[in-house]
Order: structure tokens, then sequence, then C-alpha cells
């Protein structure tokens, strides 16, 4: 049975054009080609990448947020409740109106009582200031090394500038060694961002940031065994030009340097809608799309190579339009709000109305208090 599934797994014309075998990707003397069992470095390398990010975190970007003055903000804690943490827990962290009445019933608590419990205790589990600092420092120091790498291992390529030559001789092209290490080093960043998700700060596209992950994990580690190294570099270096940018402005966001991070904003905004609404679809995917069937009938890797790469295009066009909504926001506010994406920090202090229904009682008190100390 293993025996089966092994060999319709490895079934060259899943992998490999009509009369390429694996046979035909063996080393000889003077070429070296990618296989499926140096992928397992990746591993190894995303719980070193996990250790390092540690270090940098502790004692390269916490000096830094000390430096430039960035605080957490100071949360009042919720008050202790059983009722209230067990249904926080294990039903909602938002009630309904309806369960917000019955909670007040059960706790002997009034409506807005409970409702501002409710915002305390979210708060308590949103990760401060500091935290997403150094999250996007790690993100933007390695996005920036990778990215300077890429532009290192392919200035000299011809494919660089030529798409077409991505496909010559494929698949028998030979493997270089900053090819092996690019991609190891992505792979192994990209596999330990998902092993890390649970501990990073949750955004609003958590569902989608997981997709991301998986499917980009998926096409590198087809990319390689099938030969698609030239493009996958590519494809790699065109994501790495936009988070770079990405991961800066939020670091001067965060810093509370408004014009650098509107500078940045305005920067990441051209960057992204060029690289993955104009370069991406309209010359890599068509490279990939349009130009193998030059040189051989289209076959399984073929097609699934080009879904995984429109699944990623498809979340490039969900992200873009959140950035437009941002952008429309800058433009008639003049400024940034944050990252649409986070699950943004709640009011936990009485609303103004609230502390005016009060002063207008203390008002009340304190006059009828004056009318009886002076025998009105």
């Amino acid at each position: 049975m293993l025996q089966t599934i092994r060999e319709w797994l490895w079934w060259e014309r899943l992998w490999l054009p009509e009369k390429v075998s694996w046979a035909d990707l063996q080393d000889k003397e003077d070429r070296t080609y990618a296989k499926a069992s140096q992928l397992y470095a990746a591993v190894p390398c995303a719980l070193c990448l996990l250790v390092v990010r540690y270090l940098f975190e502790r004692y390269l970007a916490t000096p830094l947020a000390n430096a430039l003055g960035i605080r957490d903000k100071v949360r009042l804690t919720a008050e202790q409740n059983p009722i209230l943490e067990k249904y926080f827990c294990s039903q909602a962290r938002h009630p309904s109106q309806t369960d917000v009445w019955s909670l007040c019933k059960k706790t002997g608590w009034s409506e807005r009582k409970v409702q501002l419990w409710f915002r305390r205790r979210r708060n308590q589990d949103r990760p401060g200031l500091r935290k997403r600092f150094c999250e996007a420092s790690w993100r933007c120091g390695f996005y920036l090394c990778a990215f300077l790498g890429g532009l290192l291992a392919l200035y000299d390529k011809p494919w660089f500038y030529v798409l077409k030559e991505v496909w010559a001789e494929f698949p028998k092209q030979s493997m270089l060694p900053s090819q092996y290490w690019y991609y190891i080093l992505e792979m192994g960043f990209y596999l330990s961002l998902l092993l890390s998700l649970t501990f990073d700060v949750k955004r609003k596209d958590f569902k989608e940031q997981v997709i991301h992950h998986v499917a980009t994990l998926t096409l590198l580690s087809f990319s390689w065994i099938s030969n698609y190294i030239r493009i996958g570099t590519l494809v790699m270096a065109v994501h790495d030009s936009s988070d770079v940018v990405l991961e800066g402005g939020k670091l001067f966001n965060y810093a509370k340097w408004e014009k650098t991070a509107n500078v940045m904003f305005v920067v990441f905004t051209l960057v992204f809608m060029v690289t993955r609404l104009v370069i991406f679809p309209f010359w890599l995917i068509h490279c990939t799309w349009v130009y193998p069937l030059e040189r051989f009938d289209p076959f399984f890797g073929y097609y699934f190579f080009n879904v995984m790469l429109l699944v990623l295009q498809i979340l490039h066009i969900y992200w873009a339009f959140l950035i437009s909504r941002m952008a429309y926001k800058f433009i008639f506010s003049k400024q940034l709000d944050g990252d649409v994406r986070s699950d943004e920090e709640e009011d936990d202090s009485d609303s103004p109305k609230d502390i005016n229904h009060k002063l207008s009682h203390m008002n009340g008190a304190m006059n009828g208090a004056r009318g009886r100390a002076n025998g009105h």
C-alpha cells in the first residue's frame, strides 16, 4: 500500500514534462540538480530562525524600542468575575445584547459595567505596542536581508532581465549554491512564521495569513522539486520588495514619526500595487502560463504551479483592497490610523456620555448639599 502511494506520489508525469524522467536529473560532473530530500533542511533552519528571532527581539529590538521611547499603553485590568470569565473563554469575546442582559441578571451588574468588563478583558489579550514593534523589527530585518541577498543572487543572471530565459534548457537546469541558500532561508522563514502564528500579533486577516504561508511553502516546495527554481527566485524577490517597506513603515508608525510613516506608506502603496498587481500577474504569471507551452506540452505540474500562483494573486487583490481603504482614509484625514488588519485596542474607560451623566449627578448632589447647608 505504502509502496503504491510512494510510486504514485513520485510519478514522473506529475512533476516533469513528457520525455523527461528522474534519471535525467541525476547529478553529473558539470551539473547539480535540486532534490526533494534537500527541503528537509528548511525545518532546522526554521527552528534556528526562531532562536535568532528571540535573541534579535530581546537584545536589539527591545533596546531600540527603549531608545525611541515606545511604551505600552497602561491598561485597566478587568476585575475578577467567574461568570463573565467563563462566558468569555467558552462562548464569545463579543456578547450579543441578549447575552449582555442575561449576564446582568446572573452577576447583578449594570449593563454598562458588563460591557466595560468585556472591553477591558479583550484588551488584556491584545499584544502591546512594544511587542508589535519588536515583531515588525524582526520581519523588516529579515525581508531587507532576503531582498538584498536575492538581488545579489539574481542581478547577473540573464533570466532576471529576459523572462524567456527562465525556461532555457528546462528542466535540465543546474542548481546554483546561491539558489539553494535563498530557497532554504525563505522556506525556513515562512515555516517559522507558520509555527509562531499563535504567539504573534493576531490580525483580522489571520486565516488569510495561514493560507498565504501554506500556499507559499507549497509553491516553493513544488517549484524546487520540479526545478522551477529560476521563476521561484523571481517570485520571492518580488514579494520581499514590498514587505521591506511595509514593515519599515510600521516601525516609524509605532515610534510616532508620523511624517516619515506617511512617506513610507505612500512608497509602500506604490511598490505593492506595482509589484503585486502589475509585475506579478502580467510578467511572472504570464511567464509561467505562456512561455512554457513554447517548449513542452502542459502537464500536471504546469497546472498546479499556476493555480498556486493564482491563489497568491487572489490574496494580493484582497490585501490591495485593505491598502486602498487605508489610502482613502489617509488622503482625506492626512494621517494613518494604523494597520487595518490589526485588532485595535478598545477604550476601556467610561465614555464621555457616561462621564457627563456622572458629573450631572455629582453636580446635582453638590447643589442639593449646598442648599441644605444654607437652610433652603
